[in-house]
């Protein structure tokens, strides 16, 4: 059985970059083969500011779009986070969507594509490591950072240096293998 790996385009943003910096490496999920790879955008799921009344870790979800956005994440062995930094920070949607759902994430590897100024988004992941390992995932020390982003976009296209695209293939790498390792402990909480 193939391992599944989600790209999360975590900004929700209008007039947001995350969708082009996204799809580059999405296709170079799809071309390093190691993953079923699957583009996935957190705006797709309208989720509201937090709203379910239980406690996400029973699993007792009462709205529709809580229950999609379960599936979703149950549905993946690993996800790359495609990540701005907003004030030093993650995206408040991010951080939202991990909250709303708790054992779906556990046990999965997590990398991160971050993008932003100067820091290349590179203070958000570090922010958001703290809070993928309560949910028991595995950040990746690996990663791609994209600094000043506005540079790589040509008319809505994201365009790598070199840098970025041998990252990428680390990170895929380094991914394939915690994913592979932690299949039994995702296979035990079944």
């Amino acid at each position: 059985m193939s391992l599944k790996l989600h790209t999360l385009i975590c900004s929700t943003r209008p007039g947001r970059v995350g969708p082009a910096v996204a799809n580059w490496f999405h296709n170079a999920a799809v071309a390093h083969g190691g993953f079923d790879a699957e583009l996935v955008d957190l705006v797709s799921f309208n989720l509201p500011v937090f709203d379910e009344p239980n406690h996400p870790a029973q699993r007792k979800y009462v709205h529709e779009h809580t229950k999609a956005w379960s599936r979703s994440v149950e549905a993946a062995d690993a996800f790359v986070f495609v990540t701005p930094e907003y004030n030093f920070g993650p995206p408040p949607s991010l951080l939202n969507a991990l909250n709303f759902v708790y054992q779906e994430w556990t046990y999965k590897p997590v990398g991160f594509v971050s993008y932003g100024g100067i820091s290349g988004g590179l203070r958000s992941v570090q922010m958001q490591k703290l809070t993928v390992t309560t949910l028991k995932m595995m950040p990746m020390y690996e990663g791609v950072t994209i600094p000043f982003v506005p540079k790589h976009l040509s008319d809505g296209v994201f365009k790598p240096e070199p840098p970025q695209e041998s990252s990428a293939k680390t990170l895929l790498d380094e991914m394939l293998r915690w994913a592979e390792a932690l299949r039994p402990l995702r296979a035990a909480k079944g």
